[in-house]
């Protein structure tokens, strides 16, 4: 079989149509599916890598998006789940934002007027501003970014220069004296807003994001899958062409639906290896330095 080149994906993917053709090359007169139609091979495949997709081969994308004016950022149109969301700081490096379920959706919401008013009728809040009051439907600013001070514990900074350590650690000895102090701080958050298919961001350092996410790999123009899983796809278009037939034994139908299983677990398998270094890594990766006596 001759593999055309993929020079945007590697050697390492086979494209659908190269796939749906070594099918059906394949097909001998005697089999269940032989009087199959194309269309209805490449229906099953595209089915079959967006199966994938979601928990075997999955297409991990990377972008790079503006944040609108009302603080929100349009989802891409293949965009099947979130994996995370940064911004890139001077150095190059993503730092990753954090979830926060808090952030206003920005969109109309109905509130009844207080007593005293001629009416009863609602207010409607709309989403093209960008105030982060009550009455605007912006993001709000739900983290105030507020740090106690620990020389008394009631005193509070807002200062951007030293909003991520503690003034005595700045001005009396900086050794030992972060024992304690939180983690989880991050130049932004998000939430997700399926309902109008965008993010709601929340962040001043920041006029881009970096979205990280896993890919819907049926809707691109030229589909691929992995060479792994090939043999698993083929299984599957197999598998649902069988199993729509009435005039197919139920025991080959057993038979095939088990060899896809099978299949789709060695490919399963074989792209999530797990080597014993990164088994290491994961025991390790939680040690770190502490006072002994």
């Amino acid at each position: 079989m001759a593999f055309e080149n993929i020079s945007q994906n590697g050697m390492n993917y086979v494209t659908l149509r190269q796939l749906i053709n070594d099918y059906i090359i394949t097909l001998d007169g005697d089999d269940y599916t032989a009087n199959a139609s194309d269309s209805a091979i490449r229906n099953f495949a595209l089915r079959g890598i967006r199966e994938f997709g979601f928990d075997v081969t999955s297409r991990i994308k990377s972008l790079k998006l503006d944040i609108q004016s009302n603080g929100t950022v349009i989802l891409p149109d293949d965009y099947v789940d979130l994996i995370k969301v940064g911004s890139i700081g001077s150095d190059g490096i993503v730092r990753v934002f954090n979830q926060n379920k808090n952030i206003n959706y920005s969109r109309e919401i109905k509130q009844d007027l207080t007593a005293g008013t001629t009416d009863d009728a609602d207010v409607a809040i709309n989403d093209d501003t960008t105030s982060t009051a009550d009455s605007g439907g912006g993001p709000l600013d739900i983290d105030s970014n507020l740090i106690l001070d620990r020389k008394d514990a009631k005193s509070a900074t807002n200062n951007s220069s030293d909003s991520d350590v503690f003034d005595n650690f700045m001005f009396q000895g900086g050794i030992g004296r972060l024992y304690g102090a939180g983690g989880a701080k991050a130049p932004g958050a998000y939430r997700v807003n399926l309902d109008q298919n965008r993010l709601e961001i929340d962040t001043n350092s920041a006029s881009e994001i970096v979205l990280e996410y896993i890919a819907d790999e049926a809707r691109s123009t030229n589909p691929v899958i992995h060479v792994y899983a090939e043999e698993a796809l083929r299984s599957y278009i197999y598998y649902k062409l069988c199993e729509r037939k009435s005039t197919v034994p139920a025991g080959e139908k057993a038979r095939a639906r088990a060899e896809y299983y099978n299949e789709r677990r060695k490919a399963k398998a074989r792209l999530g290896n797990f080597t014993k270094n990164e088994a290491l890594k994961v025991l390790r990766k939680n040690f770190m330095l502490a006072p002994k006596y």
